[in-house]
């Protein structure tokens, strides 16, 4: 703590903020000197004055984020506290990249701007890396919306961006955990590398260590050539491992080594390589819970929830929704379709809305309202006809359970879209008979109690064949139980 009084100054244009914050502040014992102009703030820090700064970002005389690089290169030991009624994500990373001890979006708890303060006074100066500032527009951003959940997520990311820490989302489906990664990656240090990004939902559980370290040539049937895994793919970028919670343990097991030991190699390689990714993953899933139940590596969770941040549902922050939804008209209009304006009773209707597919359910209405309707406005009879539609379309798949022979379709669909303009390596098709082959055996050995000589009858093969198989894939067989 300092042995005098600290000399704070506050900027900011409203003159009811200047007094509230320095009738707190000098409760606290500091003295307070406050102006609504950039111009003044700036004769101060170049003065000598102060010991901390609180400034507005829009002033009139000057951008007060633009101050801070000044600042710091004048008096390095100068702490800035940055407000801002704008409330963006680039708001936020504008003023960490440039050097601010803290960001607070208005309206701000004061009781919180009270503790920033002491900590930016008893909080030792270090010299800080920053990434050059890319001076972006705002109406690129990944995420949108200026509630108070998302306030929380723009900070917490804002402090993330210039390192290499590892990131673990959580979140319902639908919530935009992806643009969080890729917004750690396009406004952090590593923005210039490949941001690469793996499903473990869509890809087959044999072919997931493959697709992460890739194979030699020769290393499995079908391996005619060498490729390489996503790791590479990532090398000096980022790489997001989207729904982590459906990684099979045997691939958990060795993306645990080579977090602890910083390389891996490929199927079927021996030369070691040295691993240059920041990692990012992602679930829906309760890792806790899949932990108690033994399909989750407790010690991999650890590794990977260095810094967890979780995604607020859609209905935990309605008031974000008029944005969003002009940000998706805007999209909807720029690819072609007709530009739409909705009523405030239709705005009204979907706020009221519990949307449990979250910003990817609103994102995919907006499109259809774009693309089915020839009203210029929509209004709630409009919005009250979707909900309804849709609510019957939802319920109708539950009634006709797929056949195996869609399910198996849906599955290499969706492993085929997770390669996205690429085609997945060869001998694709022994990999998936090998895919099949495992729950076929374990299930048809659980239902004949262990017996392998009704299991091969059941299978159709002779009984030396299924030995082999049951060895050849590790299974266990279990007798007398079902």
């Amino acid at each position: 703590m300092t042995t005098r009084p600290a000399r704070i100054l506050v900027a900011d244009d409203d003159r009811a903020i200047r007094t509230v914050l320095t009738q707190a502040l000098s409760r606290q014992g500091h003295e307070v000197r406050s102006t609504g102009h950039g111009r003044t703030l700036w004769d101060w820090i170049a003065d000598g004055d102060g010991d901390l700064v609180i400034t507005d970002v829009m002033m009139p005389d000057e951008n007060g984020l633009d101050m801070v690089p000044r600042i710091r290169k004048l008096r390095p030991d100068l702490r800035v506290i940055v407000m801002s009624a704008q409330n963006t994500l680039m708001t936020a990373v504008k003023a960490a990249q440039r050097g601010a001890f803290e960001y607070l979006p208005k309206p701000f708890d004061l009781n919180e701007l009270i503790s920033i303060v002491d900590r930016a006074l008893e909080t030792p100066q270090q010299d800080e890396k920053r990434a050059a500032t890319d001076e972006e527009g705002d109406d690129r951003l990944p995420l949108i919306g200026r509630s108070a959940a998302m306030q929380e997520i723009y900070r917490a990311l804002a402090r993330l961006m210039n390192t290499d820490l590892t990131v673990m989302v959580t979140g319902e489906s639908g919530t935009g955990k992806e643009l969080v990664a890729r917004a750690l990656h396009e406004y952090g240090g590593r923005r210039h590398g490949p941001f690469v990004a793996i499903n473990m939902a869509a890809i087959p559980r044999e072919l997931i260590e493959s697709e992460l370290f890739g194979h030699e040539k020769g290393a499995f049937t079908g391996a005619n050539e060498r490729k390489v895994g996503r790791f590479e793919q990532a090398e000096g970028g980022t790489l997001f491992l989207d729904e982590i919670g459906d990684m099979p343990l045997e691939a958990q097991t060795r993306l645990l080594r080579v977090l602890q030991e910083g390389e891996y190699t490929r199927v079927g390689g021996r030369t070691p390589i040295r691993v240059n990714v920041r990692i990012v993953a992602a679930t829906h899933r309760d890792l806790r819970k899949l932990i108690r139940e033994g399909t989750f590596r407790e010690d991999l969770f650890y590794r990977l929830n260095v810094v967890p941040i979780r995604l607020p549902s859609l209905r935990e922050r309605l008031e974000d929704i008029p944005e969003l939804v002009n940000h998706f008209l805007l999209q909807a209009s720029e690819e072609g379709l007709p530009r739409k304006t909705l009523s405030s009773d239709a705005m009204a209707r979907l706020k009221a809305h519990r949307w449990p597919g979250n910003i990817r359910e609103l994102e995919n209405m907006v499109r259809r309202l774009t693309a089915l309707y020839s009203h210029d406005v929509i209004g709630v009879d409009v919005i009250e006809t979707e909900f309804s539609e849709n609510s019957l379309n939802d319920a109708a798949p539950s009634t006709e359970p797929q056949s195996l022979s869609e399910s198996i379709e849906r599955h290499v669909r969706e492993y085929f879209d997770a390669h996205d303009e690429d085609l997945p390596s060869a001998g694709l098709y022994d990999r998936i008979l090998r895919e099949m082959e495992r729950p076929l055996l374990n299930i048809t050995l659980e239902a004949t109690r262990g017996n392998q000589v009704k299991a091969a009858e059941v299978l159709g093969l002779n009984r030396n064949t299924l030995r082999k198989k049951i060895r050849d894939l590790g299974l266990e067989v279990v007798r007398g139980t079902k």
